[in-house]
């Protein structure tokens, strides 16, 4: 090795999620080191939440402004493309982490540069440039490697050389023609954000609906509104063979009706993630390379000896989404500084550190059981948190419904005198606590965090009904629901 470092904590992956359980982990005095081959920052800054949102905020802006007579008259046009992809690169920082190191600096931690792999217990080994430098943990490793996109393994797509969404959301020059596979979220948004900035935009499906995790009129909505931008929707359809021709890339697909032939400039592969995990080197401590790194609720991993290593975000297989990776990380970033932040030897807490079980009780990863939260940024907007109907009935719940139509609240008459849209609460009946949430239409993800904190607060309807939400704001929905309630 041509150089030996040692830390207490050794976080591999410098995303986000990464940097929140770096940050957590070193509070105590803990030294701290991130290992980062790519962007500090990672996949949300660069590539996914921060440059998709920035894609898809004009064509939302665009339309509200249409949806309201007075501000309509205003609009002329459409998108001013090169403006959009500028800004998106200002929201971006041009893909120049500067600003994330010097966060790093700031915060007392340092940052290592290159590709890492676990090697043995508290054992790392960081590449660079060809050389190796061998890291030594005290205290512990965390893995925050986030996931990578997943190709289908279907004739000729890896040769046509298809775009995942890093690509997409990086888009230089916006092409004519675009063929999505997937209907969840990524396929959605960026099936929208491509239809407003001008490209001829097909989505082919697998299944028979869209966002197949949400409650089935979540997806109808959203199916009806791609349509109405000129996006073609194929459900029920297999992309079954790609090639490139003299005019594009010449796609089979098989549909319900039969076989479509469908010429496009570039296709999006949309159809799922998987944890990075394939060269950690976890082999070395007993676990599976390329499968998620199962954790408990203290997001150690199960079946490595002396709790030493951590895993945070999507790796574990867990969760989904930064903002839950997030959460993740910041339980087990004060597990372990809880654990070794006032260690008076190298992995070994403190007697005076021992804590009972309910003292441990925060330091537990509850929330990514059944209060896991999700925004859509498609038109209508979707969000929801906790479980579906069918969920909540699959759980062998006592389930009570309450549904209501959006358009008939004063806020929504405000934003838009067309407005549609539609609010779900899920209901323990047993229990009388609300367990899910569903809202559908224009600027309802502001919603999601007062559902978000109903769920995981079990808060009886009865309790919910003092709650007195402000008018005219969508937020009266609250009210209504509970009326629905018969309350």
């Amino acid at each position: 090795m041509a150089d030996e470092r040692e830390f207490d904590v050794v976080v591999i992956g410098g995303g986000a999620v990464g940097e929140n359980v770096a940050d957590r982990a070193g509070r105590t005095g803990l030294s701290v080191a991130i290992v980062e081959h790519a962007l500090v920052g990672g996949e949300c800054s660069y590539w996914a939440c921060m440059p998709s949102k920035a894609l898809l905020r004009p064509g939302a802006v665009l339309a509200a402004a249409r949806a309201v007579p007075g501000a309509r008259a205003a609009v002329d046009g459409d998108l001013d493309v090169e403006a959009v992809l500028a800004r998106r690169d200002a929201i971006t920082h041009r893909w120049d982490d500067s600003s994330q190191v010097d966060w790093v600096h700031g915060a007392g931690m340092t940052l290592l540069r290159g590709h890492a792999r676990v090697d043995g217990p508290r054992h790392v080994v960081v590449t660079h440039e060809g050389t190796e430098t061998s890291v030594r943990a005290r205290a512990a490793v965390v893995l925050a490697t986030g996931s990578e996109p997943v190709v289908p393994g279907i004739p000729g797509l890896a040769e046509i050389e298809p775009w995942t969404s890093r690509d997409a959301t990086a888009v230089e020059h916006v092409p004519a023609r675009l063929l999505v596979l997937g209907g969840g979220v990524v396929g959605v948004e960026m099936a929208t954000a491509f239809a407003d900035l001008g490209t001829q935009v097909t989505l082919v499906v697998r299944g028979g609906r869209l966002l197949g995790g949400a409650e089935a009129f979540a997806g109808e909505a959203v199916l009806a509104s791609l349509r109405g931008l000129g996006v073609r929707v194929l459900l029920e359809a297999d992309a079954e063979e790609f090639r490139r021709g003299d005019d594009g890339v010449e796609v089979r697909v098989r549909t319900a009706t039969g076989q479509e032939q469908h010429v496009v400039d570039q296709v999006l592969v949309a159809t799922g993630r998987r944890p990075r995990t394939r060269a950690l080197g976890l082999e070395s401590v007993g676990l599976e390379p390329g499968a998620p790194v199962e954790v408990d609720d203290a997001l150690a991993a199960t079946g490595v000896d002396d709790g030493w290593l951590f895993a945070v975000g999507d790796v574990t297989g867990r969760t989904g989404t930064t903002h839950q990776g997030k959460y993740d990380a910041r339980v087990a970033g004060d597990v372990v500084a809880a654990r070794f932040g006032t260690a008076t030897e190298p992995g070994q807490p403190d007697a005076d550190q021992e804590r009972t079980a309910a003292d441990w009780s925060r330091y537990r990863a509850t929330a990514d059981r059944r209060s896991v939260p999700q925004v859509v940024f498609s038109r209508p907007e979707v969000a929801w948190v906790g479980l579906t109907e069918q969920a909540a009935r699959d759980a062998a719940l006592e389930v009570r419904v309450l549904d209501y139509d959006l358009a008939n609240l004063a806020g929504a008459s405000v934003l838009s005198p067309d407005y549609a849209g539609r609010g779900r609460l899920v209901v323990d009946a047993a229990r009388d606590v609300v367990v899910g949430a569903t809202f559908v239409g224009p600027e309802v993800a502001e919603l999601l965090h007062a559902a978000t904190i109903a769920v995981v607060g079990e808060v009886p309807l009865q309790r919910l009904w003092h709650a007195v939400p402000s008018y005219p704001t969508l937020s009266e929905v609250w009210l209504r629901f509970l009326e629905v309630a018969g309350l």
